[in-house]
């Protein structure tokens, strides 16, 4: 009975009926309360999305390594951090190892990086890799936290050695286990025996949790089977299929445009990964120590507004090579796991987690099998032949069986190590194009990135990564374009739809923003990019109140997404709540120390409350992440100024300029510090070079006419006060205008005065 409902629980769990085998487990588990068997009943859990149940099931049975690894699960989608680094490090067992190998290290190092421990989260991220090298998901990691090393080296021959160690040892204990069942029993018992094993057993060769096997060879039920490596990455949350727009089906969303040979099961959450770009200039600037309002055009034009670090969550998402097997509901949160997949050896106490059988571990199987019964049926032929054969005879049939099964073991093992040299060469490009992006290196990412075959590029997760590359070179036209073909790709992925929306944000596509938020209600209302999506469009429409709802859902869905932190940020600033926006910036930076539009949020709030100092070391933090936004080097040159630090400011201006010649920013605070510094030539010099760059900018004719009133040239400052006025600025620029053009004929000294 034990064997029968643990058969129908797998098979249940196989065809994703999630309630069907919580109700047999049950029943299991009353009949027989075994730890294992409570392992399964977790398993059942964690794939209907009820963490909390799995939680409560094993809090206080951990005794085994698989129970701690399932705790520690269930302990980390619930954010019960230290509850879930205790199950997988118990503190009264110094000796005691990570569970599940390469993905425990890899939920651990998780642990570490949101509860701001940086050191200890790459040492765990690294380990995971040195075990398994097709850990995608920890190389992601290292990325964000900007500490990969480069994808040569991590993907290069010590890790083709590495996987074909692996597959040969597991071939080899595989053919072990098929000699222990041959020699204990012959004849047709043994037969079935052993095709129950491949059917029920086999099939599943990564389940911790196989103990019907073990009885089947002899063994104890509730004993290890074997130690063989391990397919964690089962323990994904599958939530219902969302809907789609065509009638058919798509295929499991695979979050890294690529499934993991080692996987089918797995979370596809974009981890929101990953890349982040930098807040629009606000409309702002310090002109001899005071905040001036600055016409919105230049600055919205002029460089991006916000960013992401995903989480990647996630997205969580949130995940990363492995293919979802339920849809993209909750378990697309960037603080779940997005790839769990480990080569580790488990011990007696893994034995029964839940999984997907493996491609090439299906055709292994069928091979065995057909090998196996052209074997039984050679030995009953040969019995019945030939009833008194000799000793030598006996040797020779031996010997022949033998050298069958390593030949055996040889096609297998060469069959799972034969694509080894491509998926490696593979992961080398997107390893590397995918480090350079997190070094906002991002003209050398794309690079990278269009060496790929043209099945590689044309999947939703490499376009997405090139329409972030876009975005942080602050090419809209263009990443609108790659989002798009990334959209037609993969329109079930909702991998970098944070920032398509943000993109479309900044061309003011207000209808395309509105129908992008609308296709992620339907396809996942349970996404923190869905609600970013919605927040920019409420934004752009001015209602911030409700953008801000909008984003603070996006935290709720997923507390570890960084970026929904950082736009309730932005829109707490443009509500002048600058007390909670420093709030929301400071946590997003808790999740991610790199994730420079916090810093630079940080910056811009303390430049409103002219804290200069503080806004100075938030730039320079923001600076040191991403050397290359133009933006971020014009606001801290702007801070500089504002601390009297003039020729370092106009130094770090100039590197704005050359850093970004198509925006105008720099350029225009470039001649307000040569303005200040009473070198007006050179000030109106750049200002006509700005006019053929941003012909209808209010902010430029009323600057040079403030030049050609200091000049006392009042002609010509009132022709450009005028034009400045004919441009419709905002209401603050023209109340400040006008009262320049009042004060025209008033020297400069007396102005000053008043």
């Amino acid at each position: 009975m034990e064997t029968l409902l643990i058969d129908c629980v797998q098979n249940s769990l196989r065809h994703f009926l999630p309630r069907n085998a919580i109700f047999l487990c049950e029943r299991l588990c009353a009949e027989f309360p075994s730890e294992l068997n409570l392992q399964l009943l977790a398993s059942c859990y964690l794939h209907n999305n009820q963490a909390y149940c799995a939680y409560h099931i094993l809090k206080g049975r951990t005794q085994m390594a698989q129970s701690r690894y399932l705790f520690a699960i269930s302990c980390f989608q619930m954010d019960l951090f230290s509850e879930a680094e205790v199950a997988l490090c118990p503190t009264n067992e110094s000796n005691a190892e990570v569970p599940n190998g390469a993905a425990g290290h890899y939920l651990l190092g998780l642990i570490y990086r949101y509860t701001d421990r940086r050191k200890s989260a790459v040492d765990h991220f690294k380990q995971a890799l040195s075990i398994d090298p097709l850990l995608w998901a920890a190389y992601e990691e290292l990325c964000i936290l900007g500490a990969a090393e480069e994808a040569n080296e991590v993907f290069g021959e010590a890790a083709a050695l590495c996987i074909q160690q692996q597959h040969v040892h597991q071939g080899l204990q595989t053919t072990n286990e098929d000699r222990v069942v041959v020699s204990s029993k012959m004849g047709l018992e043994d037969l079935s025996s052993r095709q129950l094993k491949h059917s029920h057993g086999n099939s599943l060769r990564d389940i911790p949790g196989n103990h019907h096997g073990a009885v089947m060879a002899g063994v104890a039920a509730g004993q290890p089977l074997n130690g063989g490596p391990s397919n964690v990455s089962l323990y994904s949350t599958p939530s219902p299929m969302p809907s789609q727009f065509s009638a058919v089906a798509p295929p499991p969303l695979c979050r890294n445009g690529q499934p993991n040979p080692n996987t089918l099961g797995g979370e596809g959450s974009p981890r929101s990964t990953v890349n982040t770009t930098i807040q629009a200039p606000r409309r702002k600037f310090v002109d001899e120590g005071k905040l001036r309002k600055v016409s919105g055009r230049l600055f919205s034009d002029s460089g991006p507004r916000r960013s992401t670090r995903l989480a990647a969550e996630v997205a969580a998402s949130t995940n990363s090579n492995t293919t979802q097997v339920g849809g993209n509901g909750t378990s697309h949160s960037s603080k779940y796991l997005g790839a769990l997949s480990s080569s580790s050896r488990l011990s007696s106490a893994a034995l029964r987690s839940v999984t997907v059988r493996k491609t090439w571990a299906s055709e292994s199987f069928e091979e065995g099998r057909r090998s196996e019964a052209f074997d039984d049926a050679r030995l009953d032929n040969t019995a019945s032949t030939s009833c008194a054969s000799s000793s030598g005879d006996d040797r020779s049939l031996e010997q022949e069986r033998t050298s069958m099964q390593m030949s055996g073991v040889t096609t297998n093992g060469s069959r799972g190590t034969g694509g080894v040299p491509e998926l490696l060469r593979l992961l080398r490009t997107l390893g590397e194009g995918y480090r350079l992006s997190c070094m906002y290196r991002c003209q050398d990412a794309l690079d990278v990135y269009h060496k790929l075959s043209h099945k590689q590029y044309n999947t939703g997760w490499v376009l997405s990564q090139v329409g972030k590359a876009y975005f942080e070179m602050v090419d809209y036209l263009e990443a609108d374009h790659a989002f798009t073909l990334a959209r037609r790709a993969s329109p079930y992925s909702l991998e970098g739809m944070d920032i398509y929306s943000t993109v479309l944000y900044h061309l003011k596509e207000e209808m395309k923003l509105s129908y992008l938020a609308q296709e992620l209600i339907s396809t996942d209302r349970l996404a923190p990019q869905t609600w970013c999506a919605m927040g920019n469009c409420y934004s752009l429409q001015k209602d911030h109140e409700t953008a801000l709802k909008n984003f603070q859902r996006a935290v709720h869905l997923s507390s570890t997404f960084a970026y929904a932190h950082t736009l309730c940020g932005h829109e707490y600033v443009a509500l002048e709540d600058y007390e909670n926006g420093i709030k929301c910036y400071q946590s997003a930076l808790r999740i991610d120390t790199r994730h420079y539009n916090s810093w630079y949020g940080l910056g811009m709030v303390y430049l409103r409350q002219e804290k200069f100092e503080f806004a100075e070391h938030h730039f320079r933090r923001a600076y040191q992440i991403n050397p290359r936004s133009s933006v971020i080097m014009c606001y801290l040159g702007t801070a500089l100024h504002a601390l009297k630090r003039s020729e370092e400011a106009l130094e770090m201006i100039e590197k704005a300029i050359l850093a970004d010649k198509k925006n105008p920013l720099p350029m225009y605070q470039k001649a307000n510090i040569l303005v200040s510094l009473e070198r007006f030539d050179e000030a109106l010099e750049d200002l006509e070079e700005l006019k053929e760059y941003a012909p209808r900018e209010s902010s430029v004719y009323a600057l040079m006419g403030r030049i050609y009133k200091r000049r006392n040239m009042h002609n010509k400052a009132m022709l450009h006060f005028g034009l400045a006025l004919d441009l419709k600025p905002s209401a603050a620029d023209v109340a400040t205008i006008k009262s320049a053009i009042e004060k025209l004929h008033v020297p400069d000294e007396i102005e000053d005065n008043l």
